[in-house]
C-alpha cells in the first residue's frame, strides 16, 4: 500500500466515531501479537493438561458401571470410556485431580490477560467476512463461552457454592465439550500464526493488527504486563495448592474451604467434606442396633460393629482425595477386606463388584458402585478405625468403604448395605 494511502486510512480510522467496534477505541500500547501469542502457548500447554486430568477425573468414577454412578445420563457416544480406573498408584487420583484443579487455578489470570489482549477483536465488524472466517468466529465464540463457563462453574464448585441451576457434573461435562470444540478449532487456526510471531518469522511490513492504531503512552511494558500476570498465577499457586498437603503447606491454602488448619486434635483430625451433622446422621442410626448387610448368592448376612472387629483386620495406607481438588496425606486405616467380606457373601474365588449403600438418606453419592478390581484389590478395606482410633462420625463411623486411588466420594461413609454380585 502506498505510503499515502496508508497514512489515509490510519487517519480514517483515528477520526472514526470511537466505539469497539472501532480499533482506535482500544488505545493501550501493551497489546500487541507477541504479546498474546506468549499467553497462547502457555494457555496451550495448561488447558491441555486440564483437559486430559479431567477426563481422567470422569474415568475415575467407572460411570459405565451402574447407573448410579453416571452422573451425566444421556449423553451417548460422548461419554465413551476408554478404560477401568485402576487401584494403582495408590495416589493416583490425589495427583491427577490435584493437578486439575490446581492448573485450572493457576491459569486464571492467564486466561482473563489472553481475553483482554485480543477482546478488540471480538467487536471487529463486519462479524464475518467469508466463510472461513465465520467458521473462525465460531470457534473463537465456543472457546471463550466454554472457557468462561467451565472455570466458572469449576471455581464455585472448588469453593462449594453451588449457586448455578441444575448439577454440577452434567454442566462440567457438556460445558467441557463444547470449550473442547472451540479449543481443538482455534488451535489448528492460530497456532501456526502463534508460532511464526513467536520466531519473529512475520513478512516485513506486515501490520500488527492487535497493536493499538493510537496508542497511549505507555506505562508498562509487555515484558512488565507478563510479569504481572505471572505473579498473580504465582500467588494463586501459593494460596490454593496446600489443600493438597498436610502441615504449613495446607495453612497458606486461604483461598480453598480445605485450606488452613486441620479441624482439630486427634487422630481423626484431617480433612472431611460432609459431615454426620449435614447429612442428618444421628447417634441412634450409628448406636447399639446398627447392623452391617452383607447380600451375595450365599445370602443375606447381618453384622454387628463388635462381630466385624472380631473379623480379621488388615490395615492399609490411603489417602483422602477429592473432586474439588483437596487430598490428606496417607492414613492408616484398619478394618475387613472386601475381598473376605465378597467371600462370606458367596464369592471365595474371584470376587466382583459391590454395591454400597449409606445410612445417608439424601444428597449425591449416598450410594455408589466398585469394580471388582477395586473389591479384589488387597488394600479395600470396610474401615472400621483410623490411625489406631476408631473412626469419628464426621469420618464415617461405624464403618466406611476405603479404596486406593478412588476419588472421595466413592469412599461412602455411614455404610449399611454391601450387595457383591456383577453390576
Amino acid at each position: 500500500m502506498p505510503e499515502r494511502s496508508r497514512n489515509r486510512s490510519l487517519s480514517d480510522t483515528l477520526s472514526a466515531p470511537r466505539t469497539p467496534a472501532n480499533p482506535g477505541f482500544w488505545r493501550s500500547p501493551v497489546r500487541g501479537a507477541r504479546f498474546t501469542a506468549v499467553l497462547g502457548v502457555v494457555l496451550l500447554a495448561g488447558l491441555t493438561l486440564v483437559l486430559l486430568t479431567g477426563l481422567l477425573s470422569y474415568a475415575a468414577y467407572n460411570p459405565d458401571l451402574d447407573p448410579v454412578n453416571d452422573k451425566t445420563p444421556g449423553k451417548g457416544w460422548l461419554g465413551f470410556y476408554l478404560f477401568p480406573w485402576p487401584t494403582g498408584p495408590h495416589w493416583l487420583y490425589r495427583v491427577t485431580q490435584g493437578l486439575h484443579v490446581t492448573v485450572g487455578i493457576v491459569l486464571v489470570p492467564v486466561l482473563l490477560a489472553k481475553l483482554w489482549s485480543v477482546i478488540p477483536r471480538l467487536f471487529a465488524l463486519p462479524p464475518a467476512r467469508s466463510v472461513g472466517h465465520a467458521l473462525e468466529r465460531l470457534a473463537l465464540l465456543l472457546l471463550v463461552g466454554g472457557a468462561l463457563f467451565q472455570f466458572l462453574t469449576g471455581l464455585l464448585n472448588i469453593q462449594l457454592d453451588y449457586i448455578f441451576p441444575g448439577s454440577f457434573y452434567p454442566l462440567h461435562f457438556y460445558g467441557a465439550w463444547v470449550f473442547l470444540a472451540g479449543f481443538v478449532t482455534h488451535t489448528a487456526l492460530k497456532l501456526p500464526q502463534a508460532v511464526r510471531v513467536l520466531r519473529n518469522d512475520v513478512p516485513r511490513g506486515k501490520a500488527d493488527t492487535l497493536a493499538a492504531p493510537d496508542p497511549l503512552p505507555a506505562t508498562l511494558s509487555r515484558r512488565g504486563a507478563l510479569a504481572m500476570v505471572g505473579a498473580g498465577s504465582l500467588l494463586l499457586l501459593i494460596t490454593s495448592a496446600g489443600r493438597s498437603f498436610d502441615g504449613p503447606l495446607r495453612r497458606i491454602a486461604l483461598l480453598t474451604p480445605r485450606g488452613g488448619t486441620d479441624p482439630g486434635p486427634g487422630p481423626n483430625a484431617f480433612q472431611i467434606n460432609k459431615t454426620a451433622a449435614a447429612v442428618r446422621i444421628t447417634p441412634a442410626d450409628t448406636g447399639e442396633n446398627w447392623r452391617l448387610t452383607v447380600r451375595g448368592p450365599a445370602g443375606e448376612f447381618r453384622f454387628s460393629r463388635a462381630e466385624l472387629l472380631a473379623m480379621e483386620q488388615h490395615t492399609a495406607a490411603l489417602p483422602i482425595a477429592c473432586v474439588e481438588g483437596w487430598s490428606t496425606s496417607d492414613q492408616q486405616w484398619r478394618g475387613v477386606r472386601l475381598a473376605d467380606l465378597a467371600a462370606l457373601a458367596g464369592h471365595p474365588d474371584r470376587p466382583p463388584g459391590v454395591f454400597v449403600e449409606s445410612l445417608q438418606r439424601t444428597g449425591s453419592f449416598r450410594k455408589a458402585a466398585l469394580r471388582d478390581n477395586q473389591v479384589r484389590d488387597g488394600r479395600s478395606l470396610l474401615a472400621l478405625e483410623v490411625n489406631g482410633a476408631p473412626l469419628s462420625p464426621d469420618h464415617g463411623y461405624p464403618a466406611r468403604i476405603i479404596v486406593p486411588a478412588a476419588p472421595g466420594v466413592m469412599n461412602t461413609k455411614w455404610v449399611e448395605t454391601l450387595t457383591f454380585g456383577e453390576l
